[in-house]
């Protein structure tokens, strides 16, 4: 019979090793402190080191340890540090979150070869690269997890989404083809957030009135947008070792949002 201290356990990451992409704020934040919280040390990389470190001090203020290594992981050279440093200053990896990503969506027929190609480098190129630079160190842990933070916007054929869906569909499919070469040793899944208020969605909805936003929850099931803790949760539930028979799964965030809430501008804020 299995204990309620065995059963919490499974939802802890005690003293393992997780490099998060995009960690400086927002969804990438909430993903560090909640792995703190859980046990777990956390190498946090994203461009701004102001905000790394302001993540990092609510890491250590949970009894963890942060290494912060500011850097634009679209430049594939960095990546390799990362995974170096983690080694050099942990002694292992057990978990890699490729939250980092992004793109600007236009029209079609405004909509260039060059915004494709940039975009699928970050949003796919960059998770790959790393996770392949993480993979010989992640066959060494017991509770290895690769999670992908792509977005619903990949789900869905809209007017006006073009790149930002047509990448974000190529990391969920990235998702599940990683899964099945690095089974069963490293489980990969993917998150798929909707419309979540992280500082630059909120930004945006102010400026626009209350009314998109109470539209944008009345199109809910779930009568409210989502916040970064919502995505974290539920990458930490990937991470553990209560999803230790999960791999190559896709998870919408997404409280439920009709096909259409997210407007293009707003996808565009998305990770």
């Amino acid at each position: 019979m299995t204990s309620a201290a065995d059963f919490a356990d499974r939802f802890l990451l005690t003293d393992q090793v997780a490099i998060i992409t995009g960690a400086g704020k927002g969804i990438g934040a909430a993903i560090a402190t909640t792995f703190a919280a859980a046990g777990a040390d956390v190498v946090l990389t994203a461009r701004t080191a102001e905000d790394l470190e302001a993540v990092a001090a609510d890491v250590r203020a949970l009894g963890r340890r942060a290494l912060v290594l500011p850097g634009n992981v679209n430049d594939l050279t960095v990546l390799a540090n990362i995974v170096d440093r983690t080694i050099s200053e942990f002694g292992r990896l057990d978990i890699v979150v490729n939250n980092a990503g992004g793109s600007i969506s236009k029209p079609f027929l405004e909509t260039s070869v060059e915004q494709i190609e940039k975009s699928f480098h970050f949003n796919v190129s960059v998770p790959f690269e790393l996770t392949r630079l993480a993979t010989p160190h992640l066959l060494q842990s017991e509770n290895a997890s690769v999670i992908n933070i792509s977005s619903v916007a990949g789900q869905h054929a809209l007017r006006g989404s073009l790149t930002h869906s047509l990448t974000k569909n190529s990391e969920s499919h990235l998702t599940k083809l990683m899964a099945a070469e690095l089974a069963p040793r490293i489980r990969v899944n993917a998150v798929l957030p909707g419309a979540i208020e992280t500082d630059a969605l909120a930004t945006y909805l102010s400026t626009r009135g209350a009314e998109i936003r109470e539209t944008m929850h009345a199109n809910t099931l779930m009568r409210r947008n989502g916040t970064p803790q919502d995505i974290a949760d539920a990458v930490l539930f990937f991470a553990s070792p209560a999803a230790c028979w999960i791999t190559g799964k896709l998870l919408e965030v997404d409280g439920g949002a009709a096909e259409n809430i997210v407007p293009k501008a707003i996808a565009d804020l998305a990770p």
